[in-house]
């Protein structure tokens, strides 16, 4: 039962760490490599870009269009969401399952409650690792090109949020789905036990048996002329 605590809130704090994500705006960062005076910094986020001048005022600009976005920021966006959704559900049905609530039923369905939301925390860390992966992966490209000439960007403080909370994702995801072999394991020393504890009504019984007579068994001769000489001296004197 401890141990599916621990998992729960191991995972749990990933998935918060994930959301936070999301509302986190510094997801890439304006890099100052070979600049002597910055006059300005550059920051974007999954949903706008801004920039911060010398006196610290910040100016933001949302996207215009989601359908004008580039390819990977509309893929980031999609994953997180997903992660977050997962990781929601993946709450609830550990509260659910998990053996020291009250709810759920039967402890063979808690069980396989518990081990939904284990698959649900992995499948939302999976998906939050991979969408701060990609993001990650567009900006160092951008950053080694040698034939940008653009501004560009380092890696943000969210990308190593939404990894931190990934990876508690899974961890915490992976001990909860390991809660059903324990009880697989469980049920299978029961039965063991209770299959070893039963008597044994099974007796092996051995019978003699006597070979059965002959039904009309020949007399011998000394019988048969006894009786002939007893039968002709009854008859003597009729």
């Amino acid at each position: 039962m401890y141990q599916e605590i621990v998992a729960f809130v191991v995972a749990a704090s990933g998935w918060v760490l994930e959301s936070s994500t999301l509302a986190t705006d510094y997801w890439k960062v304006s890099s100052n490599d070979g600049s002597v005076i910055t006059t300005s910094t550059f920051w974007a986020s999954l949903w706008k870009d801004c920039v911060t001048d010398s006196t610290g005022v910040s100016n933001c600009r949302d996207f215009p269009s989601m359908m004008a976005l580039e390819d990977y920021i509309q893929a980031c966006r999609g994953l997180m969401i997903a992660a977050v959704c997962l990781g929601f559900f993946g709450c609830v049905s550990a509260l659910v399952g998990m053996k020291c609530t009250k709810i759920g039923g039967s402890d063979q369905s808690k069980t396989k409650t518990t081990c939904f939301a284990g698959i649900n925390f992995v499948l939302g860390g999976l998906c939050s690792i991979a969408a701060c992966s990609l993001y990650a992966h567009r900006i160092t490209s951008e950053f080694f090109n040698p034939f940008i000439i653009d501004q560009k960007y380092e890696l943000g403080a969210a990308l190593f949020i939404g990894w931190a909370g990934g990876i508690l994702c899974i961890l915490g995801g992976f001990v909860l789905c390991s809660s059903i072999t324990e009880s697989f394991s469980k049920s299978h020393s029961q039965a063991n036990c209770v299959y070893k504890g039963a008597p044994s009504h099974s007796h092996i019984t051995s019978i003699t048996r006597v070979p059965a007579q002959a039904a009309n068994p020949r007399p011998s001769a000394a019988n048969s002329n006894a009786s002939r000489a007893q039968y002709f001296d009854k008859n003597a004197y009729v």
